[in-house]
């Protein structure tokens, strides 16, 4: 049986660091998706939505009047996001099991937008070409990814360059591509899309969630590196251990890895 790519935990243990990521990408989503236009009355397709945060807030940006579709390969992180869906009386989001390199939407969206999902595919030439498909003529697609070799701290901390380079080397050896963000505009550009615009954030600071994100991905990413054979339990315990105390130590400064952010139009006709 083939391998699965995708190396970060999913179910509920996933459900709780999405949570977290969620909240520290926020305000530069949000930012981005005003920026590349989103507006009132659109229909817009999530992919790789997880437990449906950004969903939600796309939802409230849709309106009333528009619609959101969020597709994920994690029933348990759906069916999570259809119960918070309910509680926020969102009528206007809905989830659906659906990987994008195999399956299609019959429906047809003014807006696909896609965070941390190219990453962790080995074809994602072929996906964007799947999402342009499901566009509408001058529809837009907006997409953000990592580029781990932007990832700093303050003051130096051997733990956090053994994670980074353990996420590279088993992200790799799945065939996958941490460091895909300075690609982006150049794969839509090769997928078709018109009017291509890049930027780059990276949230960071010295104290809040944002500094969790390292420790909580290697929690996350231990089944993958273990499976991989590029350390041991003991190993990955001990950095974990180390990540924690980093982020909690008064004054340190962690970040998120560097997110390019690159966004391009669907020929009109």
């Amino acid at each position: 049986m083939e391998k699965v790519p995708y190396i970060i935990r999913g179910g509920v243990e996933g459900r709780e660091r999405l949570r977290i990521l969620a909240r520290v990408m926020r305000p530069t989503t949000l930012d981005l998706l005003n920026r590349a236009g989103m507006r009132a009355g659109m229909s817009c397709l999530e992919v790789g939505c997880g437990g449906g945060d950004l969903a939600f807030d796309m939802a409230r940006l849709a309106g009333p009047e528009g619609w959101v579709l969020g597709t994920d390969i994690d029933q348990t992180k759906l069916e999570m996001a259809r119960l918070e869906a309910a509680e926020q009386q969102l009528g206007n989001v809905e989830f659906r099991l659906a990987d994008i390199t195999q399956d299609a939407v019959e429906e047809k969206f003014d807006l696909i937008h896609a965070r941390f999902i190219l990453t962790h595919l080995r074809d994602p030439a072929d996906a964007l070409v799947r999402m342009r498909d499901a566009l509408k003529p001058a529809g837009m697609m907006v997409v953000e990814d990592i580029d781990f070799q932007g990832y700093f701290c303050y003051p130096e901390c051997a733990a956090l360059r053994r994670y980074v380079e353990l996420y590279t080397r088993t992200a790799a050896k799945r065939g996958c591509n941490a460091n895909i963000g300075p690609s982006l505009p150049s794969l839509l550009a090769d997928a078709g899309f018109e009017s291509v615009h890049m930027n780059v954030v990276q949230p960071s600071g010295s104290a809040g969630e944002v500094k969790m994100i390292s420790p909580l991905t290697m929690e996350n990413i231990a089944d993958a590196v273990v499976a991989e054979g590029l350390a041991s339990r003991t190993e990955i315990d001990q950095l974990v251990t180390e990540l924690y105390e980093f982020a909690n130590t008064p004054g340190t400064v962690g970040c998120m890895p560097r997110v390019v952010e690159a966004w391009g139009w669907k020929a009109a006709a």
